[in-house]
């Protein structure tokens, strides 16, 4: 019966990560849905690209205070959650900080007295975003969008972290407490538990301090575990996916329009009265012509795109620059990309029950995005260039307006018109191509 506590902590770990894994898998599944796209050329960039902007947070410190307070709860976090490995060591061989014997005195002090400093900085940073994000009327983080479970969503992470935060500075103190009563050896420095929660742990006898350094102990960990697998429900899965996101963004110019090889070919098809228009086998590097133009549903979009929905964080900043938005349209790029998601995890959720996708009755446009949101968009890249890991909801809504012009011929009278004067007068305007130039003799 000794060893209950070693495999209890075992059992847990081993399902937690399986869990978590499962997880994974899945949402891998479901990114593979979409069509594939290459986007392996330029590494070196691209590993610039994903150390400065995911790992660096070069784009969230634009707005400074959000990004400085981000920032400590990104990087505090992250490197907090180094100690697990110390955890998972202890808990299955039953030793007590197993890193001091690593790390030596000396350094282990440094260790754990950084730990505490960066624990404090992440309680200040979800503090003021809790009170920014429900009392201070933030614009962006209060339209109605966000009403219901991503504002839910956005409150649980908070106190999460700082519950997480207040298990390891109620663990550290009381450590601290038997550590000056002889009853533990000495290792680690706390430098913020020991004058936050010291002086009133002293009160406490031996039995409730050692009940609190376990309860605290237990509860950090089984907090991890969950946390971690909350993250699959979560808008939070941006800590993970924000780094492939980063990779795979687009490199080229911001709103460059794909043109379809196939397209292109077509069209010198038709303005060489000589080429043969049955020798159109695809040659080496061309793209065949795809079963249907643009996107209609989530399959139609590229596997790059999906993983940009998984990765939204929600924070809004993409809509908050919107002028289609700001002028009070029915556009929001976050919302494009939190309905490219809602669909796409539908769609998993089919997967999951029938073992394949069957035919729900609902694709992406309509039943989602509807048409007046995406003829909205001015194609300004402002929600591409504020986007603080890279997203791209222009790509999505570019792809949905293909298939409305080129699948469905639905485009707006006015944008037919233009179109129907182009291919007539070669010019937008209407008007024979012989008047052309009448404006010049007006000179």
């Amino acid at each position: 019966m000794q060893y209950i506590d070693n495999i209890i902590f075992l059992v847990l770990l081993v399902a937690g990560f399986g869990l978590f894994g499962k997880s994974l898998q899945k949402i891998y599944r479901n990114i593979r849905l979409g069509r594939e796209i290459k986007r392996n050329d330029k590494k070196e960039e691209r590993w610039s690209t994903m150390a400065r902007v995911a790992m660096g947070q070069s784009k969230m410190v634009k707005r400074p205070v959000a990004g400085i307070l981000h920032l400590f709860v990104y990087i505090g976090f992250v490197i907090i959650n180094i100690e697990l490995v110390e955890i998972i060591v202890d808990g299955v061989f039953g030793t007590h900080r197993f890193l001091s014997s690593v790390l030596g005195h000396s350094l282990y002090n440094i260790f754990t007295a950084t730990l505490e400093v960066l624990a404090l900085l992440v309680v200040i940073g979800v503090v003021i975003f809790f009170i920014r994000r429900n009392f201070y009327g933030v614009k962006r983080l209060t339209m109605k969008e966000l009403f219901g479970w991503p504002k839910q969503d956005a409150n649980w992470i908070l106190i999460i972290e700082f519950a997480l935060m207040m298990a390891f500075f109620k663990m550290n103190a009381s450590d601290w407490v038997l550590q000056q009563r002889g009853l533990l050896p000495e290792h680690g420095s706390f430098p913020i538990s020991s004058n936050l929660l010291g002086p009133l742990f002293n009160g406490f006898g031996d039995g409730s301090l050692f009940f609190i350094e376990r309860a605290a102990w237990w509860f950090h960990f089984v907090g991890i575990l969950f946390f971690m697998n909350y993250l699959y429900y979560s808008k939070h899965l941006h800590i993970i996916l924000a780094f492939p996101s980063t990779w795979y963004a687009n490199l080229e110019k911001k709103g460059k329009f794909n043109n379809l090889d196939s397209v292109t070919k077509e069209i010198k098809l038709m303005m060489d009265p000589n080429a043969d228009p049955y020798a159109a086998a695809p040659a080496e590097g061309e793209e065949e012509a795809p079963s249907k133009f643009g996107a209609e549903d989530i399959f139609d979009l590229n596997q790059v795109q999906l993983l940009n929905a998984y990765s939204c964080t929600e924070c809004g900043r993409c809509t908050s620059v919107c002028p289609a938005n700001i002028t009070g349209k029915k556009l929001s790029p976050r919302l494009i990309l939190m309905k490219t998601r809602d669909r796409l995890e539908e769609v998993g959720r089919n997967i999951d029950k029938n073992g394949q996708f069957v035919d729900d009755g609902k694709k992406l446009l309509n039943d989602y995005i509807t048409k007046e949101e995406l003829w909205a968009c001015t194609t300004c890249n402002a929600c591409t260039e504020a986007c603080p890991v890279l997203l791209d909801p222009l790509s999505i809504i570019f792809e949905m307006r293909r298939f409305l012009v080129m699948e469905q011929s639905a485009a707006p009278q006015e944008l037919n018109l233009m179109m129907t004067n182009v291919e007539n007068n070669a010019a937008p305007w209407q008007y024979n191509q012989a008047d052309r130039l009448n404006w010049a003799n007006e000179n």
